[in-house]
């Protein structure tokens, strides 16, 4: 029972939105396409009660129900059929539009294929069940048929206008939410590395003054950029790189020679834009459980490209490697941090992925789906 329901609470959650991939099962998807038709039956057949004043007759609604409900599942599959044909042949570029802000466009793209599912729908039922319920007066000529569908089509269409609006909106609130969380952490950490740098610098200052002031304009570097990035929702991978680098800089001169760091990027994904404060967590994992708890000179490689369709963020350490034990308590707040805002912000089209790099050390790697021309 609890799979079950698990199943549908799997299909419900993105039953209204076309994906090549789907958590769920298919059968908790029919499952559900048949909660759903059930419900529009139910309305639909009141409502033909009360508007022909029969809803005090009892016979009538029992004689009519069964016809009358096969006809509505018979319309919910092959909404089914043709909803699950356009994930798999569409480009998920396409999908990726039809999913986003509910427009006109996307509207009328609904509208269009609801009044074709509908068409198609009752003329199977009207085939295989023979005359449909409620319908007995109507006049199957083409006129009055697609003037029948229409209507029925544009009264769905502004039913899922309104509740998809509804629920890209909530979808909205829930990222602003997630970046917010994200700023309230990073607020949280910044007072803690504030101080140890400027403690840094406060050392240096006595026997190595150019040291000294080599880290200041690297730290006043980051923070300019770092302060910029918080404030965005996106921001170009150029930028999100050069954050990285100063950080990197700013690190490698308080380590000194125990780590070196190198950055390679494709220059044509400069403009992309990505979330912010993305690579730097991952950046700190590497060096705080990675380098720092390794004996031997460290090296940090970061390189985005593109792949598939896909921008590829990877951050590679020769550390201690996930294997190896634990010298640090970590909860992975940051990694499921990341984990969550690139679910909010690109479904299951993004993904972090970390796994071990021979012969030692640890490799991060990003994927989000580039813009489509």
């Amino acid at each position: 029972m609890n799979t079950l329901f698990s199943a549908l609470q799997l299909a419900r959650q993105d039953f209204f939105k076309l994906r090549k991939h789907r958590a769920a099962p298919a059968w908790a998807m029919w499952l559900m396409t048949g909660l759903v038709s059930l419900g529009w039956g139910v309305g639909l057949l009141a409502l033909i009660a009360v508007l022909g004043r029969r809803w005090d007759n009892l016979d009538w609604l029992l004689a009519q129900a069964p016809p009358f409900f096969a006809s509505t599942f018979i319309v919910g599959a092959v909404f089914h059929v043709v909803f699950t044909l356009i994930e798999q042949r569409a480009p998920q570029g396409f999908l990726d539009w039809v999913n986003g802000e509910p427009g006109l466009c996307v509207s009328l793209f609904y509208g269009l294929v609801s009044m074709f599912c509908v068409g198609l729908g009752l003329g199977l039922s009207y085939l295989l069940i023979g005359q449909i319920p409620g319908m007995e007066k109507a006049v199957w000529t083409p006129q009055r048929s697609w003037w029948s569908f229409a209507l029925v089509s544009i009264f769905a269409s502004v039913l899922w206008g309104l509740w998809a609006w509804q629920q890209w909106h909530e979808e909205q609130l829930r990222r602003q939410a997630k970046e917010a969380e994200l700023r309230l952490l990073q607020a949280q950490i910044e007072p803690h590395y504030l101080f140890n740098t400027l403690a840094n610098v406060r050392s240096l200052i006595d026997f190595d003054p150019p040291a000294a002031g080599q880290l200041l304009d690297a730290f006043t570097d980051h923070l300019r950029v770092s302060l910029t990035s918080m404030r965005a929702e996106t921001v170009p991978l150029e930028r999100e790189l050069e954050l990285v680098g100063h950080y990197l800089r700013l690190m490698q001169l308080r380590m000194g020679d125990r780590m070196s760091f190198h950055i390679e990027a494709d220059p044509e994904l400069g403009a992309v834009a990505v979330p912010p404060l993305l690579l730097q967590p991952l950046v700190e994992n590497a060096i705080h459980h990675g380098l720092e708890c390794c004996i031997d000179a460290g090296m940090i490689e970061i390189r985005a490209e593109r792949r598939d369709g896909l921008l590829v963020l990877s951050v590679r350490d020769n550390g201690v490697g996930l294997d190896a034990p634990k010298k640090r308590k970590g909860a992975g707040v940051a990694t499921q941090n990341i984990r969550e805002r690139l679910a909010s912000r690109y479904g299951e089209r993004a993904r972090l992925v970390l796994q071990s790099a021979p012969p030692r050390g640890t490799l991060a790697t990003l994927e989000i789906p580039l813009p489509t021309p």
